[in-house]
């Protein structure tokens, strides 16, 4: 399985961000992929498509969420 992050994925904070309201397990899109892809511009929206926040994050900030199942090994 691979979580290689890529332009318009849904995304989850794997950590809290109190400076700027958003806490571990948010949900957002990736909107730019900056430095080559050692950071992510993701935006922030609330149910009626309002943006609240956007963000530049480092990967290990955030996790790619699935919506159908992965094939591959996944490790127990």
């Amino acid at each position: 399985m691979t979580d290689t992050i890529k332009l318009l994925d849904i995304v989850a904070l794997t950590a809290n961000l109190p400076e700027f309201n958003l806490w571990r397990g948010q949900v957002g899109t990736v909107v730019e992929i900056l430095a080559d892809g050692r950071a992510f511009e993701v935006e922030f929206s609330d149910r009626t498509g309002r943006t609240y926040e956007s963000l530049g994050l480092r990967p290990d900030q955030i996790m790619v969420l699935h919506f159908e199942p992965v094939s591959g090994d996944v490790a127990a």
